[in-house]
């Protein structure tokens, strides 16, 4: 599983969204979701930020499990091509999913 083309981009997109989940990061400019409305107040930073560490959580363990039930073998070009592209669609699918889930999230708050 750790030879899987997104394997390492996965795992820190799910180590980077533990903090988030957690609330253990303050309302700055460098690190979470950075909107003029998230930036505004406590009340929106951390409640949007927890959402997004969730989503985006799943989206990562999504990809591994796909990374975990689907080979990658390159043994053959064509194959292994194939499934190179089928690991890029379980990696950003889910991931652009994510992303519009949490862009709708921050402006219902």
């Amino acid at each position: 599983m750790f030879g899987q083309p997104f394997f390492i981009p996965s795992a820190l997109i799910a180590l980077f969204s533990l903090p988030l989940i957690f609330g253990w990061i303050p309302r700055q400019s460098i690190y979470g979701v950075r909107t003029p409305k998230t930036l505004s107040s406590d009340e929106i930073w951390y409640p949007a930020n927890r959402f997004a560490g969730v989503v985006l959580l799943v989206s990562s363990f999504i990809y591994l499990a796909a990374a975990w039930t689907i080979p990658n073998t390159t043994t053959v070009t064509n194959i292994g091509f194939a499934l190179w592209l089928i690991h890029l669609g379980a990696f950003a699918l889910p991931l652009i999913v994510s992303l519009l889930l949490i862009r709708s999230y921050v402006q219902t708050l």
